[in-house]
């Protein structure tokens, strides 16, 4: 069986959908920061829908690794020519295997740093997007300020340094367009943060500041930054899901990238030297993204973090088995009806209860098999960003309420408490993954004997450990998850209320 690449492109079987246009008329006008599996899954995705309907050629897409185990990534799409599989997996067990080809090269920054800032640089770039995770921004969790005190950051600011950090590559390559009269690229954020083109505009420019004020200054000025919100679950690849799509569909292919059918992608419309009709490929392009990005993030991605260390604790392995579970369906759907949706603003045209049942059925898609640990990782970036802000909202309301409109969001944040001792009901290791893990896992351990002492993370959690309302409700969680275990304290919650 032939590798996949674009020698035997030609020669897979009619079951595998491959790209219809000619590559090698393929025009890169897009760089791309962080070539995960979700990019893979989503705007390449939609990059190369456009293409095989004749359209956006001169969209192609370059990818950028820059973190030291990038380089395996740039090592497979050397050896495929930047080809891909995508497999898509249906709840009724159906798969479809598509090719991707709108990646047209990759480039590995810490090999050649200049490379990657000479395409950027160059007039036929028009677009650098970002899929580089919530902790990819470099800023506070609380004040939500640029750190400066990062140690890759004070590297890159230091003159003449060959830069590492996303922020040294993108700023380096907007002074030399600035310098040469080239007109800036669009800056195109595609990660899990509210406002996050907002944000991205203030960390970069933030950068700039701190490099030259007079480029920074430009840059507020003159480069967009256009929010968006990105939908789609995309659990990571595993040695099974290589063999299956070799077995299957006769496609061998070191990194394919496997994802759920649902999918969707809200633009701004703010672009400084055009885009590809993203519209054309089902993208909804409007002028205010904040409605729907925050029914994204207070309803799916708060949901993820509501069933991860629950169900962790309980046993559970999988995100499916969570969400088959009738006892932890009506918890995520008490959350979302009475806790996320009072934080959201009014949807015009939005079915919300539809969106919540499509949200219990894509969790539910046992075919995904997106793992608990997947969805727990990173705790500390993924929690002030999507659940802190529900808990200030709800707490602001007022509500009166035997469950004080924020007893279940405590509660989610209990679980990650006591996820972070390091061990589950049966005394089994559980791999906490966090850049905070050792702060994190160190307060988890003294909770026998200060029971605040994990939300006292100031850094983490602002000033929830001084609100009374809060820590009661968080209290009374953590106290049945360590008496009675994760099923019994989400039975609590969901009868607050009954």
């Amino acid at each position: 069986m032939p590798q996949l690449n674009a020698e035997s492109l030609a020669h897979l079987p009619e079951s595998v959908a491959v790209p219809s246009y000619d590559r090698s008329a393929v025009k890169t006008g897009i760089v791309h920061f962080g070539v995960g599996g979700f990019h893979r899954a989503h705007q390449a995705m939609y990059v190369d829908r456009l293409m095989n309907a004749g359209k956006a050629l001169d969209w192609g897409i370059c990818g950028v690794g820059v973190l030291p185990h990038d380089e395996k990534m740039a090592r497979v799409m050397a050896e495929q020519d930047c080809l891909y599989t995508m497999l898509l997996k249906h709840p009724d067990g159906r798969r479809e295997a598509r090719v991707i080809g709108s990646m047209t090269e990759y480039l590995f920054a810490p090999a050649d740093p200049e490379a990657v800032i000479e395409k950027m640089a160059s007039p036929d770039t028009r677009i650098v997007s970002l899929t580089v995770t919530e902790g990819g921004y470099n800023f506070h969790h609380v004040t939500g300020e640029f750190d400066a005190e990062n140690p890759d950051v004070i590297h890159d600011l230091t003159p003449g340094a060959a830069p590492r950090t996303t922020f040294g590559l993108v700023t380096e390559a907007l002074a030399r367009r600035h310098a040469r009269g080239i007109a800036p690229f669009t800056v195109m954020s595609c990660d899990n943060i509210q406002g996050n083109g907002d944000v991205a505009k203030k960390m970069f420019t933030a950068f700039a500041e701190l490099k030259d004020p007079d480029l920074a200054a430009w840059m507020r000025e003159n480069v967009s930054f256009p929010n968006s919100m990105v939908d789609r679950i995309t659990p990571v690849t595993t040695d099974e899901d290589r063999s299956a799509i070799a077995k299957e569909f006769g496609v061998m292919d070191q990194w394919p990238v496997v994802c759920e059918p649902f999918e969707q992608w809200v633009l701004e419309d703010h672009f400084t030297l055009g885009r590809p009709p993203f519209e054309d490929a089902g993208v909804q392009v409007v002028e205010d993204v904040e409605p729907y990005e925050l029914m994204k993030l207070r309803l799916l991605n708060s949901s993820h973090q509501a069933l991860c260390y629950f169900g962790t604790l309980a046993g559970y392995t999988y995100a499916h088995e969570v969400a088959q579970d009738p006892l932890f369906v009506q918890f995520l759907l008490d959350y979302m009806d009475l806790e996320g949706t009072p934080a959201l603003a009014p949807l015009p045209g939005v079915d919300l209860p539809l969106y919540k049942r499509t949200l219990i059925e894509r969790f539910a898609n046992e075919h995904v098999r997106d793992t608990l640990a997947r969805l727990c990782a990173e705790s500390s970036d993924r929690i002030p960003k999507w659940l802190i802000p529900v808990v200030w909202i709800n707490l602001g309301n007022g509500n009166s309420g035997n469950d004080g409109g924020i007893s279940r969001s405590a509660g989610i944040v209990a679980s990650w408490a006591r996820y972070a001792e390091g061990t589950d009901e049966n005394g089994e290791p559980i791999t906490v993954v966090d850049q905070l893990k050792e702060p994190l896992m160190a307060a988890a351990a003294k909770q026998h004997e200060d029971k605040l002492a994990f939300l006292r993370n100031r850094d983490v959690f602002g000033d929830l450990v001084d609100n009374q309302r809060f820590t009661e409700a968080y209290l009374r969680t953590l106290d049945t998850l360590h008496t009675r275990g994760a099923r019994a304290a989400v039975a609590e919650l969901v009868a607050l209320g009954r």
